[in-house]
């Protein structure tokens, strides 16, 4: 693992102004997925490509439809990642090429590990009327990048309570507790509901560096103001971070040390090389055996596009 050099600055009621020069708000960009879901995206942007081996970042909904209107993506593949959902309303019935079959609920983790290759569908229910979702994707480290895919499902994830705001401990470690959820980088992930007005201090790991994206309500951030259509980025070297949330409001808390290569992220495979990334869309329209198929989905496998003439790696 990449170490990182940092000089760590604590948090007192005069380091709003400093904390303010290491950290900005970047503009989200907004997309329909399936029938009709709207998603903010945070990660990739212009403005920055990765937070530590995050290197996706998705606000699904909220949303809600008729029964049967849900969103249904059909087989596609990945390779170099792992998928992460962290349900909040509604529920969807994930199914992949190496045979899972699994219907998360609201405060399940589905984790997914491409690895050498895999594909998968996401389907709603047909009774599902709701969405709201949170999809990341994490880069895999050089030594795993190739490593055989496999699924895995967590139910329940450890939650703690501070100045009144609920801690549900994604990845990593926070507060004291540490998430079940196995991936192959430093990292960590946080959702933070509460009900009630309020402000609390936390601690941050001076070697990562941070986003942190509201999904329902409004945040401050060491006095900095911060809306559901932007993400707060925080440089590595602060040590606490002071957060306000009025009632009713939900962020997210993700972070890592930064990634230790540059990466190439196409469609849906992550790789370090153009070659790579052209092998991988070739065996998909080949049907090749890397990628499994999904049986049980009977309508037809999504389209690989054209790939650009060159690509730039980022970090």
């Amino acid at each position: 693992m990449t170490q990182t050099n940092v000089t760590e600055i604590s948090y007192s009621e005069d380091c709003d102004h400093y904390a303010q020069q290491h950290m900005q708000a970047f503009p989200l960009r907004n997309a329909e997925i399936g029938r009709g879901t709207i998603i903010k995206r945070a990660i990739p942007s212009r403005h920055k490509r990765m937070i530590g081996a995050w290197c996706f970042l998705d606000h699904a909904g909220p949303v809600h439809f008729a029964a049967g209107e849900g969103l249904d993506v059909g087989p596609h593949p990945h390779i170099g990642l792992q998928t992460f959902t962290w349900m909040i309303e509604g529920t969807m019935m994930h199914r992949d090429s190496l045979g899972s079959a699994q219907l998360i609920r609201p405060k399940q983790v589905n984790l997914m590990t491409a690895g050498c290759g895999i594909s998968h569908t996401e389907v709603a229910p047909e009774n599902e009327t709701a969405m709201h979702s949170v999809q990341l994707w994490i880069a895999l480290p050089d030594h795993k990048i190739d490593m055989p895919p496999q699924f895995d499902h967590y139910p329940e994830l450890p939650v703690v309570e501070q100045d009144q705001i609920e801690f549900t401990v994604l990845v990593g470690e926070f507060l004291g507790a540490t998430s079940p959820v196995q991936v192959h980088s430093e990292l960590v992930g946080v959702d933070m509901i509460t009900q009630t007005d309020t402000e609390t201090l936390l601690q941050l790991n001076p070697a990562y560096e941070y986003g942190v994206m509201v999904l329902e309500g409004t945040a401050q951030l060491n006095g900095q103001e911060l809306d559901d259509a932007h993400i707060m980025l925080l440089e590595p070297g602060l040590t606490s971070m002071r957060l306000n949330l009025p009632a009713q409001s939900r962020v997210i808390l993700v972070g890592g040390v930064p990634f230790e290569s540059p990466i190439l992220l196409w469609w849906n495979f992550v790789g370090r090389t153009q070659e790579e990334l052209a092998i991988a869309r070739e065996d998909w329209i080949n049907q090749s055996p890397r990628f499994g198929s999904v049986p049980e989905y009977h309508g037809a496998r999504l389209i690989a596009p054209a790939m650009p003439e060159r690509m730039r790696p980022s970090k």
